[in-house]
């Protein structure tokens, strides 16, 4: 990767929380890495996803913009949005 260890185990724990917001809105286990596809690998449609976002919003005490959502199809994209919001925070 060759980022800092402090951004890794951010996206790390990021991945990790996203993972743990979608099985609590899916109802069922689900294993992800940062390359995961939201949309196919998860069988995640638009209404769980905007589920998934408002659990995430809860867990890190911030609101993702709709129009940055556009951009989000794995995993890893969430989890970088999300930082990327943190550190604005």
């Amino acid at each position: 990767m060759g980022g800092s260890p402090m951004v890794e185990l951010a996206t790390d724990l990021t991945v990790r929380e996203v993972a743990r917001a979608a099985e609590t809105v899916l109802g069922r286990s689900v294993q992800v890495t940062p390359d995961t596809d939201i949309a196919r690998d998860l069988a995640v449609d638009s209404l769980a996803l905007m589920n998934i976002v408002m659990e995430l919003e809860d867990r890190f005490d911030l609101s993702i913009p709709l129009d940055r959502l556009a951009t989000v199809q794995t995993v890893g994209d969430l989890s970088d949005l999300i930082n990327k919001l943190r550190v604005k925070a």
